[in-house]
């Protein structure tokens, strides 16, 4: 009968053992239904401490614009490489105040086509050559004493017949064949499939440390990368080729290829978001589209936005949406001219889109608005009939000090108490949560999807020209405590309760601060988690 008892007994134990593992899963599954987490790129540039591609001199300042290091009348072909010095040189910055740790340090191979002779400068010592013959130099860089790595390129001399050109300045090391997320010293880390960076750089193109930290996001934004912000281009024969010398620079010139973009987000295996420059003609969307249509792995999604943000008077594509809106006489005010002409123009390119994919099945029709104006979002959803036409309705929920209440910030914590203060401030995370509610109503309105096209903390001072001035001081070092994790993960679980789940694509991969905003998830790519608040927010999300 004892026995019994405690068989009873002990089976009763197993079950609620059984049961509290069945609930404990239950509540593991419903805490991880969280909302998908994209990211925006960055623009390509010496500084972009992202660094995504093996060949880092793509992201080197074109010759033309190092006006420090290029002197004479030089002639340049139409890739942007120096054709005849005439007695001058002509120099880049190749890589210029990347932390340390941002690339790997050692032996660089350096490739070029063509006769004549290239030179390495730093301030401090961070480059020496270590072997030079035709066609190839092996350089060794490393960070100096002040913890950052800085390197020019000089071609000191080229000969006219056959010029310098085609120069790639390649990382150490190489990649496993079958794991492209991690870069490795040499074969002897591979099981055969060792492919070195120096023989197979054409074929393998990004860093795999960019894409390791790319990876872990849903949607990858290629606004940024593309190179659109105040970009005229029209034709599709002006789009940047691989062949260019370097697919950096000033707006309107950086840029990487369409190519790279898709080939990014095949490597990733991740949907891709895309923007169509401001004034790109229909040929040019036509061809995008097909582009997209014949390369993109099938079982992604191409989100599809036209230009970015045509309410922001500090870009030209605003002042061209209101100019092309009273061309066409579609209203009297300016602003309201502007944005009906981006509505009108946004579907007409939703439409070659579907063309050219026999549907919209594979297409995420996005509209950008403005996250605080709810006025805009009636006019540019409803402009003849346009919410008939859209997928997701994109803003950008950012939370920060407003200027008008950055007399109060004195520390970091005042930041983040102003952060809370409804009243002080109209940026405050309440503030911004009404934002979201409203546009949510929209939304619902029109049957669409509310999604983030960029967002997080915004915390800038726009009168600063240094990152020492007050009070950008405590707004950029608030961005490296621990609270701005919290703040992150409040903001976060706040989008996905009022939107029911949706994409947040955050702003933005890693960047260095500046006097203009610490806007990076990380300061640089390989930066330490235990050091980068807002990325260890993102990650609970992922």
């Amino acid at each position: 009968m004892n026995f019994m008892r405690f068989m009873v007994k002990k089976q009763g134990e197993i079950m609620q053992k059984i049961i509290s593992l069945v609930l404990l899963l239950v509540v593991s599954i419903t805490v991880q239904a969280r909302p998908p987490i994209g990211i925006n790129t960055n623009e390509i540039q010496h500084v972009d401490s992202s660094v995504p591609f093996v060949n880092v001199f793509k992201m080197a300042m074109p010759f033309k614009e190092a006006k420090k290091l290029t002197s004479g009348n030089v002639v340049y072909d139409k890739d942007g490489w120096p054709r005849d010095l005439h007695g001058g040189k002509a120099g880049t910055y190749l890589i210029h105040w990347l932390p340390q740790g941002t690339l790997p340090e050692g032996q660089y191979t350096v490739l070029y086509d063509g006769e004549g002779q290239l030179a390495y400068e730093s301030k401090g010592h961070d480059v020496k050559v270590i072997s030079s013959s035709s066609g190839k130099d092996v350089i060794d860089i490393r960070s100096g004493g002040d913890r950052f790595m800085q390197v020019a390129l000089i071609i000191k001399r080229s000969e006219p017949r056959n010029y310098l050109r085609n120069i790639r300045v390649l990382l150490p090391g190489g990649i496993c064949a079958n794991n492209p997320f991690k870069r490795v010293n040499g074969a002897n880390l591979c099981r055969g499939n060792y492919q070195s960076f120096e023989k197979y750089h054409e074929r393998i193109v990004f860093n795999p440390d960019y894409l390791k930290f790319m990876k872990d996001f849903k949607v990858i934004r290629m606004m940024n990368l593309a190179g659109i912000t105040r970009n005229p281009i029209r034709r599709w024969n002006q789009m940047n080729q691989m062949s260019k010398a370097t697919w950096a620079g000033k707006e309107g010139v950086r840029g990487a290829p369409l190519e790279v973009m898709v080939k990014l987000a095949n490597v990733l295996n991740r949907d891709a978001w895309f923007n169509i420059p401001h004034a790109a003609d229909n040929n040019y969307v036509q061809q995008y589209a097909r582009y997209l249509r014949q390369h993109l792995r099938p079982n992604l999604k191409a989100y599809i936005e036209y230009t970015n943000e045509t309410w922001n008077t500090v870009f030209m594509q605003t002042h061209y949406s209101k100019q092309m809106g009273h061309k066409l006489g579609l209203d009297k005010d300016p602003n309201q001219a502007g944005y009906k002409y981006y509505s009108q123009r946004a579907v007409e390119i939703f439409k070659i889109f579907e063309q050219a994919f026999g549907g919209k099945q594979r297409l995420v029709r996005v509209m950008g608005v403005w996250s605080a104006n709810r006025y805009m979002t009636p006019v540019v959803m409803e402009h003849k009939n346009a919410y008939q036409h859209v997928d997701a309705m994109a803003i950008a929920p950012y939370f920060f000090v407003h200027a008008k209440a950055l007399g109060f910030v004195n520390s970091v914590p005042s930041v983040f108490a102003l952060m809370k203060d409804d009243k002080k401030n109209p940026y405050s995370m309440n503030n911004v949560y009404k934002m979201i509610d409203q546009q949510m109503e929209y939304a619902k309105k029109y049957k669409v999807k509310l999604i983030a096209y960029e967002g997080g903390q915004h915390l800038t001072d726009p009168k600063a020209r240094s990152t020492k001035s007050m009070p950008n001081q405590y707004l950029i070092g608030a961005n490296r405590v621990r609270t701005m994790e919290q703040f992150y993960v409040e903001f976060l679980q706040n989008w996905d309760r009022i939107t029911g789940g949706s994409l947040f694509v955050a702003f933005s991969a890693p960047r260095t601060c500046q006097f203009y905003g610490c806007w990076g998830v990380k300061e640089y790519i390989n930066e330490p988690d235990n050091k980068a608040p807002k990325y260890r927010a993102l990650k609970r999300f992922f």
